[in-house]
């Protein structure tokens, strides 16, 4: 009865990241339909946008405004293709292997058609001039590409440093500042005026789905315990 056990208990293991990914790109692609229904109907959480942002310019400050734009910044896309180049090398460096750039450089190139394949398919405008802090952007809004992208970029390269960590403190400190970045970047996106909030949560939501699907390239194409 023992060796059955013990012979279970490992098999039941195996399938529990698989199953946790497929849940949560389920649950999240129902989020970002829910979401993008909204945003083109101008209900639910999309009707709250414009109130929102009117709150959140109002609360403008110099101190804010700086912090905003460098985050921004960090968000732009020649920024992230450049961290990224940056990040692949030095991975490559760091494990003497292709697999970790190539799950980084893979799962940039999906955020980046989900974010574009999106924006086409929803067609959303972005708020007007009245609230736009710096240079208009004609591009469609919904979902934040800034948000989506740096969100999978600095969560994805966290992952990949967090199996090589063996220091609990190191391992919290990568996560806390992935989620900082990720969130910082978001806000700023509305706080500039770029984007509504459903837009910032909609790139939440479509990286988190698209995490969990980068995840599950990463667990089948695990290297084999011998």
């Amino acid at each position: 009865m023992a060796t059955i056990v013990q012979e279970t208990k490992p098999s039941s293991r195996r399938y529990a990241v698989p199953l946790a990914s497929v849940a949560i790109a389920v649950a999240g692609t129902i989020g970002v339909i829910g979401l993008a229904d909204a945003a083109t109907e101008s209900d639910g959480l999309a009707a709250l946008d414009p109130e929102f942002t009117a709150d959140v310019v109002s609360d403008r400050t110099p101190v804010l405004t700086t912090l905003a734009r460098a985050l921004t910044f960090v968000g732009d896309v020649p920024v992230l293709v450049t961290l990224m180049l940056i990040a692949a090398f030095l991975l490559w460096r760091w494990t003497h292997g292709l697999r970790a750039p190539a799950l980084l450089l893979f799962a940039m190139a999906g955020s980046a058609a989900l974010t574009a394949g999106l924006k086409a398919l929803v067609e959303r405008k972005r708020p007007g001039v009245p609230f736009v802090l710096g240079p208009i952007d004609t591009g469609f809004a919904f979902p934040s590409g800034h948000t989506l992208n740096s969100t999978v970029f600095f969560f994805t390269l966290a992952a990949l440093l967090w199996v090589g960590l063996r220091s609990y403190g190191a391992r919290t400190a990568l996560a806390v500042a992935a989620t900082l970045m990720s969130i910082g970047i978001g806000l700023s996106r509305v706080y500039l005026g770029y984007h509504w909030a459903t837009d910032v949560l909609a790139g939440w939501t479509v990286a988190v789905t698209w995490l969990a699907l980068v995840s599950l390239v990463a667990y089948f194409t695990r290297p084999r315990e011998a």
